[in-house]
């Protein structure tokens, strides 16, 4: 045998050897890291560790089963119980108790855990009672409040819907929650309770403003008392652009009631 190829039976050996004095190693490394998990439990997905497996929760170091109550299923939660209640039940102590459910009523919330009262129904303690909707009136939806509204023409006062008195030259107004429910005609003023006729004297205009006198004077007139009397233009001047005054010509000034050149 010549020396090369007793160099590589040494080596072939070496490596033989070398192989299987490793498997025991390995072996004894995957027990000991398996061993490093308590029962029931896995490797984290992400990270380093482990976690219980579902239907266990982790208690001093060790997974313990989670005790399910009657009318319940297991949550994916590794915090609180570990469990939730079925739909119309809600959770007391460690128990699913059902969910008590009045006549009139329904299972309300994302969990089924509450009720609420039909409609034209409303909560009084542990009971869904009837709402009263008076002659002339609607309900409303509302939770809130009375629970009915009253229809258009109609006040709601105490527990009935009192027709709102229209004076002559007036309408309805928009909403009736507030105020006399009624607002005047254009041309007319309320006055106490009735719409009285605005006077617009001669050369005038109904302004349609709630504030004032109700009217404006035209172009080239102005306001005086109840009147509208004409602007009077001195020379060199025009009337500004509200049309009820004057101005001086450029290059003229105002100096009292004329306009001069004059500094």
């Amino acid at each position: 045998m010549n020396t090369k190829r007793s160099k590589i039976i040494v080596f072939t050996y070496a490596l033989v050897v070398f192989a299987v004095l490793a498997v025991p190693a390995q072996l004894t490394l995957a027990q000991e890291t398996k061993g490093a998990f308590p029962e029931n439990a896995t490797a984290k997905t992400y990270g380093s560790g482990w976690e219980c497996d579902r239907g266990y929760r982790k208690i001093a170091g060790s997974c313990i089963a989670v005790a399910l109550p009657t009318n319940a299923y297991l949550t994916d939660s590794s915090y609180g119980s570990g469990w939730a209640c079925q739909h119309g039940y809600q959770s007391k102590q460690d128990a699913c108790v059902a969910v008590a459910l009045p006549a009139n009523a329904y299972l309300s919330g994302t969990s089924g855990d509450r009720w609420s009262c039909d409609r034209g129904f409303r909560q009084i303690k542990n009971a869904c009672e009837a709402i009263s909707v008076p002659e002339n009136g609607y309900l409303t939806g509302s939770a809130s409040g009375r629970g009915w509204s009253c229809d258009r023409g109609y006040r709601a006062t105490n527990v009935a819907c009192v027709a709102i008195a229209v004076p002559s030259n007036a309408y309805l107004a928009s909403t009736t929650a507030k105020g006399s429910g009624w607002e005047c005609d254009r041309g007319y003023r309320e006055a106490d309770g009735a719409c009285n006729a605005i006077k617009v004297p001669a050369h005038g205009y109904l302004s349609g403003r709630a504030y004032g006198n109700g009217w404006e004077c035209d172009r080239g007139y102005r306001t005086a008392h109840a009147t509208c009397v004409a602007v009077e233009l001195p020379d060199n001047a025009h009337l500004d652009s509200s049309g009820n005054d004057w101005d001086c010509n450029q290059p003229y000034r105002k100096r009292v009631k004329a306009c001069t050149s004059g500094d």
